[in-house]
């Protein structure tokens, strides 16, 4: 199983960077436009044509960029799983299915075509909770989202499902980006997602793997959890 992890808190430093990213999630100008916002965040809303749009909601990206503030945490994480494109999109787009393999969440609740509601756990019982919008979604391919304003935590990133070579089943790669905020909901924020948040990452897709080639997930203790 493949696994490999990019964290940043700056806009990418070459144009070779650009490049990659662009390749990676497509969309040529566009997405290059989007990651001179200096974020995953503005790479989505221009891959979706909303570089204008981005600006207005984005706003206080700028804010925080000026004040020294910005500290976006951007994780990847690769996984082979052997199943086909079409069965890993069918189930990772019923986004209520989420939380059978990620542990972290409580509920998502899929609020209409586009738009759903998520609640995580929080430590000393407490939960965090965020509305997000699906802002590109291409069939057995790709799935991409970004949190709406009011979100306790700033959050975006996309799901690609891609064919793995010498017919291996398809690779699943995970790029998330996420603002935790400041003062005592930032700690909480923080140990939440503990100080490697691409572990956790890495984690929910072993799991996934496990659900989708095993039809369960084996706990630590040896007991199967989280039939389909």
């Amino acid at each position: 199983m493949e696994i490999t992890k990019q964290n940043t808190t700056n806009q990418p430093e070459n144009t070779k960077d650009a490049g990659n990213w662009a390749s990676l999630i497509g969309g040529g100008a566009l997405v290059l436009y989007g990651l001179s916002r200096g974020s995953l965040r503005g790479a989505l809303m221009a891959l979706a044509g909303g570089g204008l749009v981005y600006q207005g909601i984005g706003g206080k990206s700028g804010v925080q960029d000026a004040t020294g503030m910005n500290q976006n945490i951007m994780v990847e994480k690769t996984v082979t799983i052997n199943k086909s494109p079409e069965e890993l999109y069918r189930f990772w787009h019923n986004l209520e299915n989420l939380p059978t393999f990620m542990k972290h969440l409580k509920s998502v609740r899929v609020l209409d075509e586009k738009r759903s509601h998520w609640i995580a756990n929080a430590p000393m019982d407490n939960s965090v909770e965020w509305d997000a919008e699906i802002i590109n979604d291409q069939e057995n391919h790709l799935i991409a989202w970004a949190s709406l304003e009011s979100a306790d935590v700033d959050n975006s990133g996309f799901v690609r499902f891609q064919p793995a070579p010498a017919g291996r089943g398809t690779e699943v790669k995970v790029v998330m980006e996420y603002n935790p905020p400041g003062g005592a909901l930032g700690a909480a924020i923080a140990k939440l997602f503990g100080e490697e948040p691409e572990q956790q990452i890495g984690d929910d897709l072993r799991r996934f793997k496990q659900l989708m080639e095993a039809g369960e997930i084996a706990t630590t203790e040896g007991q199967p959890v989280g039939h389909r």
